[in-house]
């Protein structure tokens, strides 16, 4: 049952998220505009149009036409760009410059000026710090401090060819937590996990699984369809939500006054877990839960 075809009506589809709160990141090659519509009818919190490793030399102009047309027509995607230093950068910051851009992915980020660079050429527009080296991770706190930096994101795979690195969660979890860690000592939302190259709705799951462990709370995502599992795995579960009316609940019969130490921290995760769910869009009555029982608090690994 766990490789059928997933659904989620928690958000609907063709509607875009606060990048501060997005779950899904995916990405459409930019050669394939023939993919934008279908993209922007999926379940993505994010439609990051990719002009950077997806496209090879020779389609470059030709992606930036596709893209440049679609932004043209009134739409605010995001765009993943080549890396600076790279023949592409500039042409690329030239192209978007002026444009109803919603934000840009800025790839192989591996110093404070490749991302200070990158806001000069396009101010006013978020950019999200693609890190994909082990130099770009030595460096990952002042990356995140950058002026300009507006979210951290994991290229797993160029990481993992560069260091040798294998897949497995464990072998990742020094490299995951460094960009927690940074996401959150820069006070920035937190960090986005790379893909999984799987359109099991069980792995999926499972990798969301990780992302979440590890204090991310968004993905990228390289098909539609990986959107609605990982939008699921990175929102608050059924549990978590019960858990937090009922200590609300709970709260509320005690007399609405602090009572010991742990109160204030579970107010602020019970009430950023509600939050959460309405941001995306689920409805928080729907999740009954057994007030006779007591749930255990959740771990606090949702982040603005």
């Amino acid at each position: 049952m766990y490789d059928q075809p997933f659904t989620d009506d928690s958000t609907e589809a063709g509607f875009r998220l606060d990048p501060v709160l997005a779950r899904s990141w995916l990405l459409v090659n930019g050669s394939h505009h023939d993919r934008f519509e279908a993209a922007s009818r999926s379940h993505a919190d994010v439609v990051v149009l990719d002009i950077e490793d997806a496209v090879a030399p020779k389609d470059k102009n030709a992606a930036r036409e596709h893209v440049l047309g679609w932004l043209a027509d009134g739409h605010q995607d995001w765009v993943r760009i080549n890396g600076f230093g790279t023949q592409w950068w500039a042409g690329d910051c030239e192209m978007l410059a002026g444009t109803g851009i919603g934000g840009v992915m800025l790839a192989m980020v591996e110093s404070v000026d490749h991302v200070t660079e990158t806001a000069r050429m396009l101010p006013g527009v978020p950019i999200v710090a693609l890190v994909e080296t082990a130099r770009g991770l030595e460096r990952i706190t002042e990356i995140a401090a950058t002026k300009g930096t507006f979210r951290l994101a994991f290229g797993i795979g160029d990481f993992r060819r560069d260091t040798g690195f294998g897949d497995n969660p464990a072998t990742l979890a020094y490299a995951r937590s460094r960009f927690t860690i940074a996401a959150r000592a820069a006070h920035l939302p937190s960090a986005i996990d790379g893909p999984t190259v799987s359109s099991s709705a069980l792995k999926l799951s499972e990798a969301a699984a990780v992302s979440a462990e590890f204090g991310m709370t968004g993905k990228i995502c390289l098909t539609p369809d990986q959107c609605a599992p990982v939008n699921a795995g990175l929102s608050p579960s059924q549990d978590e939500i019960a858990w937090a009316k009922e200590f609300f609940a709970e709260f509320t019969r005690d007399g609405g006054e602090i009572r010991n130490g742990s109160d204030l921290p579970r107010i602020a995760r019970a009430t950023k877990i509600l939050d959460l769910a309405r941001a995306y869009g689920i409805e928080v009555s729907e999740f009954g839960y057994d007030e006779r029982g007591h749930r255990p608090a959740p771990s606090d690994t949702y982040h603005y």
